[in-house]
């Protein structure tokens, strides 16, 4: 109906038509991203935010489609000059470009989980399970120490070998529980033994105990859980992987805060208590905003890309080559909107982030 209705129509009121309707849609999510990084600004303003480099699949993917917008134009150029070979080349290696650029995408979320940096409700700082607030360990009679992220052991941090011997340990006591026990605790009494509040614990019939005699109990073992997960992981203070200063920063009401003695310092000055303890329940909301606004961009790009697929079939059946380049220009339209709004949210992100 709505094919039939524009057939009627002369060729400068459907392009007109087309394009009203390209640029409407331009509109909307226009207001979509600016009230996300309006958000993002003032939720950043009063709370701890997260800092860390954008992972260079995004810059890869910036290329990539600025390249595809320099092919699709190159598309209608050659569509108006009815060359249908190399409309077809054009486009395709645009469509090509697009997939490129989900792929870097995807990888640049990997990136972003494997250097620590997640979606969701996960903290800044460690805290159920903190190495240190309940439990500590010796390594053959030498206590591990933490220091930001770093595990170390006369003041040196731990090579491989003895950084895989702890987690091999740590990994025994992630299904620990008051009733079960903990089966086959390997090493334990030799080359490790565990501290719960400074008091060394005794592995006796499958379960932990005080010098008292005491079993520890159930909430103390949910604890240990928590620990062992972190030590299994490899992780200090903090869930963003990495050396503190370099690889994350940590910033409040937009300051930069320097972090030695496991603490937050603004300057040379301590955060009060009352930070301190805001600090430990912040959680990572500048990850989850990259996230959101990335993968929202994304979404218009997958759409778009799937609408493609019609444009890229037109090619190849010449109907763009005919002097009917109204469908070809509107998508061309849309789609160098997205490539202007992906450098813009980049730059956002690399200057605010």
């Amino acid at each position: 109906m709505r094919q039939e209705f524009e057939q009627e129509l002369s060729p400068e009121i459907r392009e007109k038509l087309r394009k009203n309707l390209v640029y409407a849609a331009i509109g909307s999510i226009i207001m979509v991203f600016a009230g996300l990084i309006s958000a993002y600004i003032v939720s950043m303003g009063d709370a701890f935010w997260l800092k860390g480099p954008l992972p260079m699949p995004f810059y890869v993917s910036t290329v990539l489609i600025l390249i595809s917008s320099v092919t699709f134009s190159l598309s209608v150029k050659v569509a108006k000059a009815q060359n249908k070979k190399m409309l077809m080349l054009f486009i395709s290696i645009t469509f090509l470009l697009g997939i490129g650029f989900i792929y870097s995408q995807f990888q640049g979320y990997k990136q972003l989980v494997d250097r620590g940096f997640y979606a969701g409700s996960s903290r800044i700082l460690v805290s159920d399970g903190r190495y240190g607030d309940f439990y500590t360990l010796k390594y053959k009679g030498k206590f591990l120490i933490v220091d930001g992220n770093d595990y170390l052991i006369d003041g040196k941090i731990i090579d491989s070998a003895t950084k895989s011997s702890i987690q091999a340990f740590g990994k025994q006591l992630e299904k620990a529980d008051a009733k079960n026990g903990i089966n086959n605790l390997t090493g334990y009494g030799t080359d490790f033994v565990l501290y719960f509040e400074s008091e060394p614990l005794a592995y006796l019939d499958n379960k932990l105990t005080l010098p008292d005699g005491t079993v520890v109990g159930d909430h103390d073992l949910y604890r240990l859980r928590k620990w062992a997960e972190h030590i299994r992981d490899g992780r200090g203070d903090f869930f963003a992987k990495g050396k503190y200063g370099e690889d994350f920063v940590v910033y409040y009401k937009s300051v930069p805060l320097n972090y030695k003695d496991r603490t937050f310092y603004k300057g040379d000055q301590k955060l009060s208590p009352y930070l301190i303890n805001k600090s430990m329940d912040s959680a990572d909301t500048a990850s989850s905003y990259i996230y959101v606004i990335t993968f929202l961009h994304l979404l218009h790009i997958i759409a778009t890309l799937l609408f493609m697929i019609r444009t890229v079939t037109f090619s190849f059946l010449g109907k763009y080559t005919n002097g009917d380049t109204i469908g070809l220009k509107a998508t061309g339209i849309f789609w160098h909107f997205l490539d202007i709004l992906w450098l813009f949210l980049l730059l956002f992100l690399l200057f605010i982030h």
